[in-house]
């Protein structure tokens, strides 16, 4: 019986290691991936802001024109 309860311990103590050694590569896993996630992040706002004004112009013209085709459709001008 006692050889087996040492068994035992031991197996609990590699299993221990074992799950230590789990929890500190998740953490710098997960370090890594919170790093590139931020650098993608901040690359997506970049482009963002870059295609907004140039979109809202795009959006201006369209309802600019759609208004003008109206406005010549009904005989206001």
């Amino acid at each position: 019986m006692e050889a087996r309860v040492a068994r035992l311990e031991s197996d609990v103590a590699h299993l221990r290691t074992d799950v230590g050694e789990i929890k500190t590569d998740l953490r710098a896993l997960r370090e890594r991936l919170e790093d590139k996630l931020d650098r993608l992040e901040s690359k997506l706002e970049a482009k963002i802001d870059s295609k907004f004004a140039w979109l809202l112009s795009l959006q201006l013209a369209t309802t600019a024109g759609l208004l003008g085709a109206m406005a010549r459709g009904f005989g206001w001008i």
